[in-house]
């Protein structure tokens, strides 16, 4: 399955993390879907030696039919295996079992921000961006925004993508967040990723540009 011209690629745009193979997404998806109805605890337990390794692990999980109880078990071995953002934002994709145990779900991803690890957080937060964007939890998540301290790249980077993705849903509630209250690089960045957006209108982003930060 590896492609060399890919492996080329994928090491310029994860520099972090484990030796890369060369595989796209696709593949291991397909390759997922298989080992998720087999022997998939014996994998699971497996050390991953390669890149493609941990992400087929985020994936497998996420193709379970099981209980959100084991669920959240094999996630919590897995956090700890992850080692750059692709390997996060990919499981994350997978994890759609969240969206019918959200009360349940947000408890957990709690548990992953209070670690203060790069990549559990980051994780937390798009989880957040994928599932939680909802009426019911706006407040929440918006206070967890708020909290976020970790002085790391791919956590701010997190961070500001989960705005930008709750301006583009709720402009009205989200903008209270450019208050002063976030580091200058999230609010920044934040601003950057919305005004990119094609969803805003010219007029939304004209304004947000003026509450940039120096």
């Amino acid at each position: 399955m590896k492609e060399v011209s890919y492996q080329e690629f994928s090491r310029k745009l994860i520099p972090d993390g484990a030796p890369i193979i060369g595989i796209r997404v696709p593949k291991l998806r397909s390759l997922a879907r298989e080992i998720a109805s087999s022997d998939y605890l014996n994998f699971l337990s497996i050390n991953s030696v390669y890149h493609e390794e941990k992400i087929l692990k985020g994936l497998v999980i996420g193709y379970l039919k099981t209980t959100f109880t084991e669920v959240l078990t094999l996630l919590h071995q897995f956090l700890l295996e992850i080692d750059n953002w692709a390997v996060c934002d990919v499981a994350v994709s997978n994890l759609k079992i969240f969206k019918k145990n959200l009360d349940n779900g947000f408890v957990f991803l709690k548990q992953c921000l209070e670690t203060n690890k790069t990549y559990q957080v980051r994780f937390a937060l798009v989880m957040m961006l994928s599932y939680y964007l909802v009426e019911d939890y706006l407040n929440q998540v918006f206070r967890i925004i708020s909290e976020v301290n970790i002085d790391d790249y791919y956590v701010k980077m997190a961070n500001a993508w989960l705005i930008s993705i709750a301006y583009i849903k709720f402009p009205e509630q989200t903008i209270s967040l450019f208050d002063g209250r976030l580091d200058l690089f999230t609010h920044n960045k934040a601003i950057s990723k919305i005004t990119d957006s094609f969803r805003v209108t010219e007029e939304q982003k004209t304004y947000l540009k003026t509450l940039r930060r120096k």
